[in-house]
């Protein structure tokens, strides 16, 4: 596939192979998402001692959340560092669309930041509602926040195929675990 496939005009775009790869990747992050929590969830509690208090918990959620947090960070360093440097994009994002140098940095951005605030809501969530084994999906998450990122950014020129399974990777945790807060909100944790 082409290193420029994010370009593609719609016409050129293979839609049924796209969707292949989007559901193979899906399914790759969903699987790789419940089996890294469930060894989390039981071998957590043997590794570290996970808080129990609210207050600690909820202290614990910001801890890891410090980790997508980083890499949003740096996601607005890669954006900003390249405008300083580019007199096409010096002028910002009102100014026009960005330039080829400046376009998958942007999009990576635009979505990291987007990937970031679900991350935030699924980890205080969780631990306002539970402690214990139950935070130990937290440093999974985030784990599989960074993977997610990399692989996302580093296939962008491959197009929707590229970056499937980045995003999977990112997204996965949260989509499962809204879920499971309320399933613990409901019946206790």
């Amino acid at each position: 596939m082409s290193q420029n496939a994010y370009r593609r005009p719609p016409e050129a775009v293979d839609m049924a192979a796209e969707e292949r790869a989007i559901r193979r990747d899906t399914t790759i992050a969903t699987a790789g998402t419940l089996a890294g929590f469930a060894a989390a969830f039981w071998l957590g509690p043997a590794l570290a001692d996970l808080p129990v208090e609210v207050a600690d918990r909820l202290a614990f959620a910001a801890q890891v959340f410090a980790v997508p947090g980083f890499v949003l960070l740096v996601a607005v360093l890669m954006v900003s560092t390249t405008r300083r440097f580019s007199a096409e994009d010096i002028g910002g994002q009102a100014a026009g669309p960005p330039s080829e140098r400046l376009a998958i940095k942007a999009a990576f951005l635009q979505n990291t930041l987007e990937q970031t605030v679900l991350a935030a809501g699924f980890y205080f969530a969780l631990a306002a509602v539970a402690g214990g084994a139950w935070l130990a999906l937290l440093p999974v998450a985030a784990g599989l926040f960074v993977v997610g990122r990399v692989l996302f950014y580093r296939g962008y020129p491959r197009g929707a195929q590229g970056r499937s399974l980045g995003m999977s990777l990112t997204m996965m945790p949260a989509a499962l675990g809204y879920p499971l807060v309320a399933g613990l909100a409901v019946f206790g944790g």
